[in-house]
Parts: structure tokens; sequence; C-alpha cells
């Protein structure tokens, strides 16, 4: 019977887990899966929900009432667009399609008008979570048509996570086209950024102060209690605690082969960014990152080979150089922030997104793997000022790394004199140090591009656009 509210395709875990959001919260679910076993296993474990299983496309179509909505929850790319080609002549003028997964935002913007030439509205989703999130409230970036987004509002307003501060829902109409998998490119950006920046915090602590896990625990549990209260540093601490899966001596974390895996949205960012010409150092040095641990067998190998520094005795006050980590670890989250911020606004300008900062930073406040306090910082910036040329620059901010730049470039250089990596530390600074000095070197640069291209330059005294004869 066509009875549905909305039909969900893909029962991966995601995908069952916002089905069941979705049914919790008052609304009747028909559901399809490629596999289904799949279908079955997932219907027997959920019989008294509201959700009916189909096992082909035209009798999962006809379960849905009208106009017809349909949420993808497939893995991102050609699996998105086949499924779409499938549905395109099962559906009808005015039906939406909504695609859930971390899509590329152009594809976004292609599938749009691509559906739009059938009559069929399209939604693209960011859907921040993880599988707890999208059990029991996700944050949620859709972009698309006014339209579009007016006809599933209600539902995404229930089945979104509610910020604790003031019960607001984590989800707002983020412009038009691929605004929505814009954001959410942005926010996995930032991810990589502010779980680079925890990894290397604990490094510090490790290498050169010589905290056991323990201690480490306790560290971030107290970090957590503070400024940096985040769901983030909440899950490091409880990291360092869980003890190994296989009964041997110490933590499961020292057993982990230190080889991160990346799904490609970080990369998007920092291609985007060159793309638009907006800096973004803390989030490309947490791409880069993940890279070179990849390159696992070449750096044990290089380990017996390379020149190291004299080892490093520290010799300092632990608890004082403990709060300079912190303090550190702080202004580079911001920086990391203030960067994503700043490329969304690039954005805005360059595809048209009306993307608006103060309530994207707001549905980041939970649900999201980066929720986080100071959230709302960032959204009392934007709502002060909406166009706010760089985040660094609102009052709280500007502040608070007035007060800590001296612990910041502290840790920087104790963990370069100790042959710590630190590529988001030190990119993170190089930010704020570019961003703020008045003057940059860059004249040398565009007197050497002069000289072996006559690529011209201007002065800082006279209008106009020179070359000059540098063989004079």
């Amino acid at each position: 019977m066509a009875e549905h509210d909305i039909g969900l395709i893909g029962l991966a875990v995601m995908g069952q887990n916002l089905v069941l959001n979705m049914a919790r919260n008052g609304y009747r679910v028909a559901v399809y899966n490629r596999t289904p076993a799949a279908t079955d296993e997932f219907l027997a474990r959920h019989r008294d929900q509201p959700i009916t299983g189909a096992y082909t496309l035209p009798d999962f179509v006809a379960l849905l009432r009208k106009p017809r909505i349909v949420k993808i929850m497939v893995k991102a790319g050609a699996p998105v667009d086949s499924v779409i080609d499938q549905l395109i002549p099962l559906l009808e003028t005015g039906d939406l399609i909504i695609d859930g997964g971390n899509s590329y935002f152009a594809d976004t913007e292609r599938r749009e008008a691509h559906l739009a030439a059938h009559g069929i509205r399209f939604l693209g989703l960011g859907v921040s979570g993880g599988e707890e999130g999208a059990l029991w409230g996700p944050s949620l970036m859709p972009g698309g048509a006014p339209e579009a987004y007016a006809m599933v509002e209600p539902l995404l307003t229930a089945i979104a996570a509610k910020a604790p501060s003031d019960g607001a829902p984590c989800v707002t109409y983020l412009g038009r086209g691929g605004a929505g998998h814009y954001v959410k490119m942005v926010h996995n950006g930032i991810e990589y950024g502010d779980m680079q920046l925890i990894a290397e915090s604990y490094d510090i602590l490790k290498r050169v102060v010589g905290l056991r896990n323990a201690e480490l625990a306790e560290v971030f549990a107290a970090w957590n209690q503070g400024e940096l209260d985040s769901f983030l540093i909440e899950i490091t601490a409880q990291i360092f605690r869980r003890a190994d899966d296989h009964g041997q001596a110490g933590e499961l974390v020292d057993y982990i082969l230190d080889a991160a895996g990346q799904k490609g949205t970080g990369k998007w960012t920092s291609q985007n960014a060159l793309d638009l010409g907006v800096p973004t150092h803390t989030l490309t040095a947490a791409v880069e990152a993940r890279i070179i641990s990849a390159f696992k067998a070449e750096r044990v190998a290089a380990s017996q080979l390379l020149g190291a520094p004299a080892p490093y005795a520290f010799s300092g006050e632990r608890a004082a150089f403990i709060e300079a980590v912190r303090r550190a670890l702080y202004c580079s989250k911001v920086a990391a922030y203030a960067q994503g911020m700043a490329l969304l606004s690039a954005a805005r300008r360059e595809y048209d997104y009306a993307i608006p900062l103060d309530k994207t930073a707001a549905i980041w406040r939970a649900g999201c793997i980066i929720r986080a306090r100071f959230l709302a910082d960032i959204t009392e910036a934007y709502q002060a000022e909406p166009y706010l040329a760089n985040l660094l620059l609102a009052p709280k901010f500007r502040q608070a790394l007035g007060d800590y730049q001296s612990a910041w470039r502290d840790v920087v250089a104790t963990a370069i004199r100790a042959g710590v990596p630190t590529p988001a530390f030190s990119a993170s600074l190089a930010y704020y140090d570019s961003y703020r000095s008045e003057r940059l070197p860059a004249n040398l640069i565009q007197a050497q591009r002069d000289l072996f291209g006559a690529h011209t330059f201007e002065r800082i005294d006279r209008e106009g656009v020179f070359h000059a004869d540098w063989s004079a």
C-alpha cells in the first residue's frame, strides 16, 4: 500500500540507523537493499517498527505515498548514479530523491540538473555523527532547491540532533545546488585537522614529557571539562583507558598500526581550497600527515638511516608544559575552524551558495563528529558579524590567541627541538603568523617571477603594473 512517508535505499549500518531514527519519530518507512538477505535480517530484528521491506525497486516505489520521497544511502560515486538511473523511470514529476551519502558537491550539482530534466527534485544531504548519530540524532546539512527542502523539513527537524544549550535542531537549509554536500565536505576537512591536532598533542605529551596512557587519559578528561570540551577530546580520553583486546599488557592504542586511513573528503577540501585560492594550512597538513603515515615500511627503514636530534630530556615543570600544550591545541583548533569557515565564505561567492555561517556553526553543536563547546562562540561571532573576514578577528578568539600565543610557540619549538613531527600545529601557527603579518616576502617572489618570466609586478608607492630590466 502506498502509505509510507519515505523510502530508504541502502541498509548498511548508517542506513539502518537512520531508518530506526525516522521510525522512532513516527514516520512510516519503506526499505530496499540490493542484497535481499540484508533486508530480511533488518526486518527480522525490528518487526515492531513501522518499517516495510521491498525486494524490487518497482515494489519499493509502490509503497510510497505521493509525492514520493526516496533517500539513497549507498557508497558515493557511481553507485549513487546507478540507483538514480534505476529510479527515474519509476518516479513522477514532483517526487524527491535525497542523497544522504558523502558525495562530492559538484556531483550533486550534476545530478540535480539531470533529475530536473525529468521533473524530479533532488536534495544533497550531508549527514554527520557516525552510527550513533544516525540512530539518535545526527547533524544534517541539506542543500538544493528550497521547495525540495520544504518537503522534508519536518522530518529532518524531527530526526536531527538537538543542541544541548537551547534544544535547537541541528539542521538548517544551506542553499542551492550542492551547498549541503559542500558544507559536509568542509566539515570533514575540519575533522581531519582536529583529529591530527589531537594526535600531535598526544605525541608531544608521550614522547617529550613521557606521560603514560593512564596519565594521558586523565589529562584529556580534564581538558574536556573546559574550553576544549568536545566529542573528539572525550573519546580520546576513553581510548587511552581501553585494555588490549588480546589480553596483552597495556592498552589497545599501543598495538594499533600507525597508518591512518581516509575516504577522500579531506583531500577534496584541500583541492577545492586551492581552486578557490583559500589558504587551509592546517587542514591540508592533516591530509598530508595521513598520507605519510601510510608509508610505514619506508618510515621504518628511514628511521635507521636518517639522522635525528640528540635525545631530548625534558627538564621543565610538567604541569606547566601540559597546560601549554592545551593552549597550543586550542589555538590550533581555532585556526583550523577559521580556515574552514573562510572556505565556506569563499564558496558563497564562487558558487552562489547562500550558506549562513552562524547557522552552519550552530548545527555542528551536536550530533556531528566535530561538535564542541566553542562552536557556540563561533555561532555568536557570525551572528554579531555575518560577513566577518576571518574567525581569528572575532574579539573572543583574538583575545584568546593573543593570550595563548607564547605557549603555542613554546610547544611547537619544543617539539622541533625534540624531533617530534607536528605538521598541523606548525601549519596552524604559520597560518596565524601569515595572516597577522602586514608584510610577507612575496615581494621577492614577484621580483623573481618578473626576472625569469616577465610576469610584471605592482609597486607599493604608485599605481600601475611594472616590468623591470633586471640586467641593468
